[in-house]
């Protein structure tokens, strides 16, 4: 597994990786632009006050926009690491193409696109389960605001359990049947929840936060391509097209 992030790492370093990145990182920002402008119109002209029984404050243009800001950032923390796990997957198949192609090439020919239709609803159900595991979450992240650290640990233990387990799906999206899939899935539990961990980690770090789904994708992939073809039926299957196992790094 620590060899895994190691690569996930040192595929930043690809060109086509840094360019998916910034791609990914300019996706999430106009979901949260277009999300700002929609929380301004909501806001301006708005009286919140008069909406809980209390005296009149209407909000001019400028205090909505101020609202909106601030809702805005607020949101942003919150729910970051769903929208950048829901983005990153539209540019799933080009993550998984990249880095087999680099390190794993005999993968990399007998992979099958995962489309736009399968991709997008693979995002927004992984965005989902981010969204719910941290509302469900939410009142303990409140009580635990006394302990100081308390939410940033429970931030790490709950996401990270989503994070493992929705990026090895997205790792073995592109290779395999669906039988084959859940049994490496159910095999590598603990692998998985350790790359998420890291990835939750990463999304509490300024800066770091920018690359952590990128990161956790790579590792969910190198996890995947050196663990899934290891066993003897799919090392037949790559023997018979005399093929490499994908778990042979491609050097550069």
């Amino acid at each position: 597994m620590l060899r895994a992030i190691a690569l996930a790492f040192a595929d930043l370093g690809q060109p086509r990786v840094m360019a998916i990145l910034f791609q990914a990182l300019a996706a999430a920002l106009l979901v949260f632009v277009a999300a700002a402008a929609l929380i301004f119109w909501l806001l301006a002209g708005s009286d919140p006050c008069s909406s809980i029984g209390v005296s009149s404050c209407k909000l001019d243009a400028g205090a909505g926009g101020i609202g909106a800001i601030l809702l805005t950032l607020l949101a942003g923390w919150f729910l970051f690491p769903a929208v950048a796990i829901m983005v990153i997957t539209t540019f799933a198949d080009r993550i998984s193409r990249t880095v087999e192609e680099h390190r794993y090439p005999a993968a990399a020919k007998k992979a099958h696109p995962i489309g736009i239709a399968r991709g997008a609803v693979m995002g927004l159900r992984s965005a989902g389960r981010l969204i719910l595991f941290n509302i469900l979450a939410l009142p303990f992240y409140l009580l635990l605001l006394i302990t100081g650290i308390g939410p940033f640990v429970l931030f790490i233990i709950v996401n990270g359990i989503a994070f493992g387990r929705d990026l090895a799906e997205l790792a073995a999206a592109r290779h395999g049947d669906r039988a084959s899939r859940r049994a490496w899935l159910r095999a590598t539990r603990g692998e998985q929840h350790l790359i998420g961990t890291v990835v939750s980690i990463l999304f509490l770090v300024p800066f770091l936060n920018l690359i952590a789904p990128v990161v956790g994708t790579a590792a969910a992939i190198h996890l995947f391509n050196r663990s899934f073809w290891t066993t003897s039926d799919r090392s037949k299957e790559f023997a018979a097209s005399g093929d490499q196992p994908a778990v042979i790094e491609k050097h550069s």
